[in-house]
């Protein structure tokens, strides 16, 4: 497939520069709104740069419909402890489509999982990333 494909949705990197609008809902999270118009994408997180995040990957997710041979970035690195010291680790394939993106351990000491819509609806970020990302 040709890799200078062309059509009408804009590339992922096109959304980082535009300044999203915010709008708190009742439930306390954030939906971060980018708009190229007539093209529009949406992110929701518990904070206003998770939102952004969220609705960033939504990007890459369309563009990826409108390219199949688009690959996908993960925003996440394969394993990151998180602002709270949370571990994470990324699960294989075969994992990941049976139990989620991500593996780590609860309060309670269990494994659990969530997929990367998940962690970025929670503003999950790892440790190293929070001086740059602000």
């Amino acid at each position: 497939m040709d890799q200078n494909e062309r059509s009408a949705y804009p590339h992922p990197g096109d959304f980082k520069v535009m300044r999203p609008e915010y709008e708190e809902t009742e439930d306390g999270f954030f939906t971060a709104t980018i708009e190229i118009t007539p093209f529009v994408v949406r992110g929701s997180s518990s904070t206003k740069p998770g939102a952004r995040r969220a609705a960033l990957y939504e990007a890459e997710k369309t563009y990826k419909s409108y390219h199949p041979s688009y690959r996908v970035h993960n925003p996440y690195p394969e394993e990151f402890t998180d602002l709270d010291g949370q571990v994470w680790k990324k699960n294989s394939p075969i994992m990941a489509e049976k139990f989620g993106d991500y593996s780590f351990t609860d309060a309670d000491g269990e494994e659990d999982y969530a997929d990367i819509e998940q962690m970025l609806s929670w503003d999950v970020r790892p440790a190293l990333a929070e001086a740059s990302e602000e």
